[in-house]
């Protein structure tokens, strides 16, 4: 029997994998052929400390010196903008605010990005402080560590079943079958269908599809260099990847857990949006995706012993920011279990708690 089973090989996974794996003997179970298949497999790769509620900023910027450092660090610049109409004065105002940039004449903007069309954007905002993370390596360096401590991992392990008995849990899988004396439930947007498996009271959440198209680098233009660009109030958004753009409508259309894909008219409707501000028209896609961002109710990531079944663990609700808040939460996740005094304060890992859902 191992000490911890994992349900979800996605970033939260696989970091808990590797923390908990100096507490004790772990078994890590990933549906998908390869890891990170899912969301982790589909993210903007963005590091902006400041994006998100309160408790999950706490987590960011828990995470930031172990995203710089850790294994040579994974960090890279990219900076962000913030652009907006006349109209959206009153949005693009509290979201300079909310993620601390620092307002920026159009004619700075559009030499950061030249293609930012001078007729449509009045409001330019822009901070050094957002970085590219690089999720591959990320995920490799945890992984690593897991495995040097002895963690098994297994793909092609979609979960058929969970059992709990006096001691600890069996879980059934399409490759075999498995035991552990603690449950850890991080399966992205699987995890309510993972606690009702388990005998435990689901908590809400929801998966919510985002979609994403790769289109060749405007004009012509070396876009390596540009920040990441977003409509104030996150209506699209557009980043620099591998010598092209990916543009995204920053839609959150709530979908039941499943391998996601794009939608053509929502993507369409995104590209508008994004082609109003600039000047360069989208004449061709490279190529489209999309991925399921889960929230928990209060879009707070939930991080603990479940109150009524405690060896079953809460790992989940990582939203948009998995990537960027996994060295903390998985830090959390093994002080809690080791019964440790956490890094991050008590009323952070009060908010986090799946406690807070009585």
């Amino acid at each position: 029997m191992q000490d911890f089973l994992i349900i979800g090989g996605g970033i939260a996974g696989i970091s808990a994998a590797a923390r908990l794996s100096h507490l004790g003997r772990v078994t890590l179970l990933e549906a998908e052929p390869a890891l990170g298949y899912h969301a982790s497999g589909r993210s903007a790769a963005l590091f902006e400390p400041r994006y998100g509620l309160a408790p999950v900023v706490e987590l960011s910027l828990a995470s930031e010196d172990h995203h710089r450092h850790a294994h040579g660090g994974v960090l890279s610049p990219r900076g962000m903008m913030i652009v907006a109409r006349q109209s959206e004065a009153e949005a693009f105002a509290e979201d300079i605010a909310d993620m601390a940039l620092d307002q920026i004449s159009v004619d700075e903007a559009r030499g950061m990005v030249p293609i930012l069309n001078p007729e449509a954007v009045a409001l330019a905002g822009y901070a050094a402080h957002a970085e590219d993370i690089d999720t591959d390596l990320l995920i490799q360096n945890f992984l690593r560590e897991a495995r040097g401590n002895g963690a098994t991992i297994v793909t092609g392990a979609r979960v058929t079943g969970i059992a709990r008995g006096a001691g600890g849990w069996t879980v059934t899988s399409e490759a075999g079958s498995h035991s552990g004396r603690m449950l850890v439930n991080a399966a992205g947007a699987w995890v309510d269908g993972v606690a009702q498996m388990a005998g435990v009271r689901p908590l809400g959440f929801q998966p919510n599809r985002r979609s994403m198209a790769r289109i060749p680098a405007p004009g012509g233009h070396d876009v390596s260099r540009w920040p990441m660009v977003f409509g104030a109030g996150e209506g699209w958004y557009c980043k620099p990847d591998a010598g092209a753009l990916i543009v995204s409508p920053a839609e959150e259309h709530p979908m039941d857990p499943h391998d996601a894909w794009a939608d053509d008219m929502v993507l369409a409707e995104g590209l508008a949006r994004y082609e109003a501000m600039v000047t360069e028209p989208v004449t061709r896609m490279i190529s489209n995706w999309a991925g399921l961002r889960t929230f928990a109710p209060d879009r707070v990531l939930v991080i603990g012993p479940d109150p009524r079944v405690p060896d079953f663990f809460w790992l989940a609700g990582q939203g948009g920011y998995g990537f960027q808040t996994c060295p903390a939460a998985s830090q959390l996740a093994a002080d809690l279990i080791a019964g440790r005094a956490p890094a991050v304060d008590a009323a952070t890992v009060a908010a986090l708690s799946p406690a807070r859902f009585g």
